[in-house]
Parts: structure tokens; sequence; C-alpha cells
């Protein structure tokens, strides 16, 4: 599959969202995208209900379109139930760290800009051993994805929020919520989280070390646990060791 084009490489902070019910320029909302993996965090502000929370991972396509390029979001892991409609957006770069981007299916606004530190290498590994793990790295900042094991329960639809199925379901809460998206910043072989899906994870260090084999896995040493191997997705650094 074709990565995205190297402008969208790297770390995206959300500035400003705009909708028909107001402005939103205060929640934290990141946006990792390697050459063709991406993973979001929305954690918004001032909602401590777990549920209100928005964690996704999957793989990015960028399309030419009637109005100009078309960025889509193809999420293969998703905190919330599938929504209504494809999470595909206009984008319009006004400079290299900033871009614009307009709903195709919805109508909001969105305005990212890029961290500084978040390009010059970008790699994207599957843990071959779990359900669907996954860590992605973009310049100094790193997502691991954790993926919940429990399936939605019957009768979850399409547009229904995390909220409601709990409120339907309450019995399989601590199922359904235990799904992770972390980021931080990984240096000098640390990885601080600053947000993360599950409250006890954010503002920890955790030891981590990921290099690269000669067979094309790479053996990851994370949070004091014995080294693993994953497999390299993608692996676009000049370097066989990230620290």
């Amino acid at each position: 599959m074709k990565g995205v084009p190297g402008r969208y490489r790297g770390v995206w902070q959300r500035r400003l969202l705009q909708t028909p019910d107001g402005r939103d320029e205060t929640s934290f909302v990141r946006w990792l995208q390697t050459g063709l993996w991406h993973a979001d965090l929305r954690l918004p502000a001032g909602a401590h209900e777990a549920a209100q929370r928005t964690a996704f991972c999957g793989i990015t396509e960028v399309t030419q379109g009637e109005r100009g390029e078309v960025c889509a979001w193809r999420r293969h892991d998703d905190f919330q139930p599938p929504g209504l409609a494809p999470d595909e957006g206009w984008m319009v770069f006004e400079t290299p760290q900033r871009v614009v981007e307009t709903g195709v299916h919805g109508d909001y606004l969105e305005v990212w800009e890029r961290l500084g530190d978040s390009t010059g290498r970008s790699i994207a590994l599957a843990d071959g051993s779990g359900p669907g793990s996954r860590l992605l790295l973009a310049g100094r900042w790193l997502v691991r994805v954790r993926p919940r094991r429990a399936d939605w329960p019957d009768g979850t639809r399409a547009g229904d929020s995390l909220r409601q199925v709990l409120q339907r379901h309450p019995a399989q809460a601590r199922a359904l919520l235990d799904f992770e998206i972390s980021y931080g910043r990984l240096e000098s072989g640390c990885w601080r989280i600053e947000a993360s899906t599950l409250d006890e994870l954010a503002g920890t260090e955790l030891p981590c070390t990921i290099r690269r084999e000669a067979d094309g896995s790479a053996l990851v040493v994370l949070g004091g646990l014995a080294a693993a191997r994953w497999q390299v997705l993608e692996w676009d650094w000049d370097q066989e060791q990230v620290l």
C-alpha cells in the first residue's frame, strides 16, 4: 500500500476544532503519523469520564478529490464504536508545519500544527504475540497501541458512543475500557508518557530501547519486561537502534 506524502509525517497537535456547536482550543489532541500508520489520542478538556475519550489506530490514505487533497483515516482499532461515516477530511497546508482540515462527511474545521521534534525518523512495529499491539515512532515521540480483547456487545450499532454501550452493558465496563493508546517522548532510553487512555499510565517513565535485527525483526525492551521480537512494518531511519 502506498504511504502518505512526506509532509504528513510527524506528530500533529490540534490547535482548534470548530463545529456548529462551538470552538475547542483546550482539549489534548495528538495525531502521530508514520509513512502509513497513524495513532490518534483525544482527551476532551474538563471531561473526567474515560468513555468520553477518543483514540484510534490504523492506516492513512491520501488521495486527490474534486476540491483538493483528501486524507482518510482507516481505523483498524478504535476506542469508540464504529462511526456512521468514514473519517475523511479535505486538507490544506497553509505552511509545512500547519494544516487545516475540513470535514468531507461532517461539518467541522480543525487546525493542526506539527511538533518540531517529530520528524527525521518514522517507525512502525507490530507485536505478533499480542492482540494487534503496535508501537509507532515519529521523531522523538512514541505511541503504544494495545487494543481491547473484548468484542463489542451484541446490539452495538454504528454511531453509538462508548458511553451509551456502557450504559446498556455496565457489567462489561472493565473489559470495554481496557484499551490503551499511550503517547509520550522517547529520549535517552526512557519513554515518558504524557497522556493515555489509561489514567494510571499518564506521567510514568518506562525504560525503552528498540533495535533492528539482521533478520528484519525488531528487538524491543519496554517497561522492564524481557526483550521481545516485534515485526517491522516500517523503518525509515538510517540507524539500527532507537534510544
